[in-house]
Parts: C-alpha cells; structure tokens; sequence
C-alpha cells in the first residue's frame, strides 16, 4: 500500500508531509513508534477482547445483530481484526455476505499474523476523516506532532473518531459527535487505568485541530534535496525520515535573513542562502536555499545551498594550512605583498593597493592576494588542486585548466562544499561526510591536514575583526568567531563563512541568474548577515564555550615581529606566534645589527674609527629585494654600511653534549634528560638550540637547558646566539628497556 513521506525536524515536528501515490495521507508507523495510551485507548473504546478471541467476538456479534434486527440502535460487534480485513480487503459489510466474508477474513489474518501486526496494521489503515488514513498520518496533520508524542487527550480523541471520521475528526468536526464519546472513553479509562484528579483534567482538555490546508512547509529546499536524493535516506525510515533540521535555528536563519535583505533592498540585494551545520555531528542544523522559496522572480526554488559558484577568497585559508604543514611558513613569517607576475599570471589585491611586507596571518584575515598566490605557488604535495580533489570537491576541471586562479576563486564549489571544509578545520584535519539525518553515525575521514595546521589557521581566521571594527581578537559575539569573506570575479557572488562557536556557518548574496552587482562583495554585504546570524546563535543559548586547547605537536615562541624569526639581541620588537616544531620554518633573525654612527657626519662608518667619535645605533638590514618593495610602498629604508665583518662575535662553544659520548635513556626515567648548554661572548644574552633543524627552545648562556629526545640514533644539534653565531655537535642517543 502507498505510504506518505513525512519529514520531521529533529525534536519530531512536521517539516513536509507528501501524498501516497494513491492521493491519501497515510504514513506506515511502527507499533512501537505509536503512544501506548493511544494502542491501550483503542483497545478499550473497539475491542477490549482483543487479545483474548481469534478474530471474532461472537458475544458481540450476537449483541450487535439482536440489536440491529429487534429495532433497537444499531450497533457494531465487529472486532479490530474484522475492521481490518474490511479496511484491507475493501468489503462491503453492510450485507449478510459481506459480513460473513469480513468474519472469515479475520479469523484468516489471527491465524497468519501476530496480535501486534494486526493493531498495528489496523492502526495505520484506521480512516480519520478526509483523505487521512492512520494514527501516523493523522498525528502529524491534526497536532503536528508524531503518533509517538500524543498527550492523553489526544490518544483518546483518535482513538474515538474511526467509528464516524467525517464528523469527529479535523476543524469543522461537531463537537458534540466527538467530545460525547471521548468523555465516554475517559470514563471507561479511569475505570481500568486510575490517574490523578490534576490528570484526569489533563485528560479532559479539549484538543486543537490543524487543517489539512495549514500542513507545515518548513525548510523546503532542504526537504527537496532530500526527495531528490532518497538513496541517503535507510529503506526503513523512508515513510518518516527525522531529520537534523532543529527548527529554532531554522526560524532563525530564515528571519535574520528576512529582514536583513529588507533593509539593504534599495542596493539591489534580493537574494541570499545560509547554512548552518554543528561540526561533532557533521549534522545540518538549518539550511536556507533562498530568501523565499515562492518568489519567482529571485527564481526561489533553487536550492543555493547546492548550487556551484564562485567561492572567492574562501579557500584562502586552506592554502596557508597546507603551506603550514609542509613547512613554508608560520603565521608570523614575513611575505611580500607586491607586484609579481606569476609566469603569465598577474594577480592584484581586490582594492589594487600593495602593503609591502606582510605577515603570513595578516595576509589571510585582510586577504591579500599576491601573498597567497605565491604561496600556492610553494605547495609540494598536496597542491590546492590536490587537496580539493581528495575532500570531493565535485566536478572540478583539469589543474591546468584552472592555474594560479584556483587560488581566488576560479573554480566553483558548492555551499555545502565549502561548510565541509571548514568543518574539517573544526575536526583538526579530518575529512567527514554532512548528515541530513538525526542520529546518523559519524564516519571518521582521512586526515587531509594537521591538527596542528588546523588548529592554527583557525586561530588566525579568529584575528579577523567584525566588519568596521580594528584589528582586536574578535570577541564581540560572545563566542569567537573565525571567519573569511569572499567575492567572485564580476562581483558575482559574496561570501562570508567560518566557525561560530560550535557551527560552521556559510552566507551567500548573489543572483543565481549570475548577474553581477558592484554591492555583492563579502565584507560589505554577506559579513553583515553572517554576524546577524552570529550573534542571534548566541543570544539564543549564550554560554560559555571552552577555550581551544593547542593539539600536543603546537608551541608558542616569541618572534621578531619585523622578520618573522627568533629575535636576536637588537630585535626592539616581538610577540608570540604559534609554531609546529620540527615543521615551521625558523631561524635566528639577522635583521637588525648594531651599526656605529659618525658624530661628526651622521652617517655610518666601517671600522676602523674611534670609540669616542661614533655612537651606536641599531639598523635593519634588509634584502635587496625588500629594500625594493619598501620604496615601492612608499616606505624607504635607511641603507645600513656595506662593511658588517667589524660586527661579527666570537661563534658559542657546545660543552654539553659532550663529543664522543653515547647518552642513555630509559623509559622508565622520564624524569632524565640531556643538559644543552654553550660558552658564548659577552654580549651575547640567549642562545637558541635545535635539533635537525627543529627548533628545541631557548636559553641564558649561563643556564642549561633539558632536553629528552624522542628517536634513538644520531642527532645533530646546533645552537645559534643572538649575534647570528652558529656552532653543531652530533649527539647519540640509545634508548634502553
């Protein structure tokens, strides 16, 4: 028999109930998704013999036709498994044949079938007025809820409305046809189930009828998909599918969307799709494919949600935690935002200025352009394209096809898309499939990226101040927020997506004719609606959230802030960076150096010259290239003398570890280490020790530092002092039992 499909949120509330085939509601409900209070009503106001004859009651029978035949009130005597065949079978018992044939029938499906089958067939084909055909069906038009969530009173209301569903059941039933049986039922109720006097008035309360015309269309884009893509949904859930969709957060996307675009109607902004989905489930939380489904002329029936577009910038931060995990650069390494051709690429920044020298972060949250170009330039294995391809970016192009302009947006990515990799940055790295369904269990993907360059490129992404705002951590929306925008080519399509406390959500403002408009760029319009919605995701439930803990393989060093590297003696500025040890390029600075100046001319002077007639200043010595990108940025630096051998310092001396020597570990002593320690010049006031070129940490000359390898075998440790000095030692390490 046809069923209905109805599709519930996930507290069970109505999203979209369909038509069967046969143009009835009805929708096939498990016996043990059905209210007991509804089974036990049922049972009591039909047949309260049910379990005890074999298909027939023959004292009611008997009763029933003395009555019909000696001119009394008609009466039934037919049991549930009578109703049932009569249902099922189609007769007509309004004859003495039919009746026999009914009997028949019945005592056939007692000795086929269980007593738990047949009330749940007759459950599921009881007639309820209309075209509504069992409990299933008719829980879900008349109260919006499942057979499963039935209150008392409205267990006992459809228990009663078979016997006469076109009076008793809907809006316009007689409320006398219905609440003097339901009273009767009650009566008989309290006899066999005693409840409290505050429940049986509970009991009493008369219920409120939905009309079939007012049924639910709620999230309907995502509904559509779903029907669209039945294979996601078990054979055994395809009558009643409960989905993740929580309604609150659906109302929510859908007003904040509303009135926004109200608001900014007069820029030509008609249209927008949002998505929401929570990252520890991978579930979909709430999903907007347009501004209004019924609207034609925002053409509203296209699902945005899983459309391709142009995503921008959004990719951005993926190419620097790639670059981060092949060890090309840490956020505070220095890269040069300036004109560069690309081969016969030539990028520019969306506002067609250049910064000059950038760090690797400030690059990203003010997506600069040449910076990441050039990164992806540096990508070994995976490159973006790669990458994209094993996260199931779908229908890409050949590599060469797209080039650098892979990098801003010139390929195309779906919304969904795009929320799936910024979950994986939420999942440290690892690449996981989006639920439609509640409860669905999580597959556990490849590990695509690091959890430590994951754990970093969001830390980056939530340096990104809220539109209008300076460069403070962003911390305006209760929650941290790590976000990127992005605007296509042609000012297409406008992005805003990231991780709003425990979501990932994605905005989108565009046409979806294509046609461009200079207003849809992602910080001026889609950033706006993102942190709406933000904001109203937390307002909604505002807790606290606790802090992202570092995974095991992230430090924090300081840096200089000028260079990007360790901080030598002259260094006058520096703050902290996240770092992956054994990954993250790094290296003493050699930027600033002490140069003597002339007292006499103000200029600087090589040695030999005299003490009392120079003073000594601190300049930085920058790279021919950077010297050149400061002028070009209209920031010129003072060039430093070509003589920089008078500055040199004597290289520290390694005392530990010491040559020759063979040092055991054991794994029951963690507590034992390996003491680094050097003799270094006077002037020399740190010292920065490495192994294999990983940095190990830092340390005062005068002081050693403990340190306990993890691999056995030969290690090369060098230290490098302030001044730029270096010296090596190999060290071998045993581990012993």
């Amino acid at each position: 028999m046809p069923s209905s499909q109805a599709f519930l949120a996930e507290n069970g509330e109505l999203l979209r109930l369909t038509l069967a085939a046969d143009e009835q509601y009805r929708v096939w409900t498990p016996l043990k998704d059905i209210s007991p209070q509804l089974a036990k009503a049922v049972l009591l106001y039909e047949d309260r013999w049910f379990y005890w004859h074999l298909g027939v009651n023959p004292q009611a029978v008997m009763r029933a036709a003395f009555r019909t035949y000696s001119g009394g009130a008609q009466q039934g005597g037919s049991t549930i498994s009578m109703q049932l065949a009569r249902l099922f079978y189609g007769l007509n018992t309004k004859t003495p044949g039919g009746k026999f044939q009914q009997m028949i029938l019945a005592i056939w499906l007692e000795m086929r079938y269980s007593k738990k089958d047949i009330l749940e067939a007759y459950l599921n084909l009881a007639p309820y007025g209309s075209n509504v055909q069992g409990a299933g069906a008719a829980s879900l038009i008349y109260f919006n809820k499942t057979a499963k969530q039935l209150s008392i009173s409205e267990a006992l209301t459809l228990a009663v409305i078979p016997q006469q569903p076109n009076k008793r059941a809907g809006t316009n039933c007689l409320r006398s046809a219905l609440n003097a049986p339901k009273e009767r039922l009650l009566k008989r109720w309290l006899e066999r189930y005693p409840m409290e006097e505050s429940q049986a008035r509970l009991a009493r309360l008369p219920v409120h009828f939905h009309r079939i015309q007012d049924l639910p269309f709620r999230a309907p884009h995502f509904v559509d998909m779903l029907q669209q893509q039945s294979s996601i949904i078990p054979g055994s859930d395809k009558a009643q599918v409960k989905t993740s969709i929580n309604l609150g957060l659906q109302t929510l996307l859908e007003r904040q969307t509303r009135q926004y675009l109200q608001e900014v109607s007069n820029k030509g902004i008609k249209n927008a799709a949002a998505l929401l989905i929570d990252p520890k489930s991978m579930e979909v939380k709430a999903w907007l494919g347009s501004a209004d489904y019924f609207n034609v002329d925002i053409q509203g029936q296209v699902n945005g949600v899983i459309a391709k577009r142009s995503p921008g910038s959004t990719l951005k931060p993926f190419i620097y935690a790639l670059a981060m995990d092949q060890g090309i650069l840490h956020p505070g390494s220095i890269l040069k935002d300036a004109p560069t051709d690309f081969g016969p690429y030539t990028p520019e920044n969306f506002d067609s200025k250049f910064r000059g020298p950038i760090t690797a972060q400030d690059a990203l949250i003010h997506s600069r352009n040449i910076p990441a170009v050039w990164t992806a330039t540096q990508l070994r294995s995976p490159s973006l394209y790669n990458f994209l391809s094993m996260a199931g970016i779908s229908q890409l192009q050949s590599e060469t096809h797209y080039g650098l302009a892979l990098v801003l947006g010139g390929g195309e990515v779906t919304m969904e898309e795009l929320a799936g990799l910024y979950s994986m940055l939420a999942n440290g790295g690892r690449l996981q499939t989006v639920s439609y369904l509640k409860n669905t269990p999580k597959k556990e993907g490849a590990a695509l990226i690091s959890a430590e360059a994951s754990f970093i490129a969001l830390d980056m992404l939530r340096h990104n101040p809220r539109p209008g705002e300076d460069d403070s951590y962003n911390l305006n929306s209760g929650w941290p927020i790590a976000w990127k925008t992005g605007t296509s080519w042609g000012f297409r399509d406008a992005w805003s997506v990231g991780v709003v406390g425990p979501y990932i959500l994605a905005v989108w403002i565009g046409n979806f004719d294509s046609r461009g408009n200079p207003a849809f760029v992602g910080i001026d319009t889609a950033a706006p609606l993102f942190f709406r919605i933000a904001d109203g995701l937390y307002l909604r439930k505002p807790e606290a959230l606790p802090v992202p803990v570092p995974p095991a393989g992230v430090s924090q060093v300081s840096v200089c802030s000028a260079s990007g590297d360790l901080p030598n003696a002259w260094c006058p500025l520096r703050h902290k960076t996240w770092y992956i040890p054994g990954k993250s390029p790094i290296k003493v600075s050699q930027l600033h150096q002490p140069v003597a100046i002339s007292l006499k001319t103000g200029q600087p002077v090589c040695p030999p010259y005299q003490a009392d007639q120079v003073r000594m200043e601190i300049m930085e010595f920058w790279g021919s290239d950077m010297q050149k990108l400061f002028r070009q940025a209209g920031l010129p630096r003072r060039s430093p003398p070509k003589c920089q051998q008078g500055f040199q310092t004597q290289a520290p001396d390694i005392s530990s570890p010491v040559r020759h020597v063979s040092y055991q570990l054991r794994t029951s002593r963690p507590e034992v280490t390996i003491p680094l320690q050097a003799k270094a010049a006077a002037q020399v006031r740190t010292l920065f020790w490495f192994d294999d070129n990983r940095y190990i940490g830092s340390s005062d000359p005068q002081v050693a530092l403990a340190y306990r390898p993890v691999d056995a075998g030969i290690h090369n440790i060098r230290v490098v002092d302030d001044q730029g000095q270096v010296a090596e030692r190999e060290m071998q390490v045993d581990w012993l039992e």
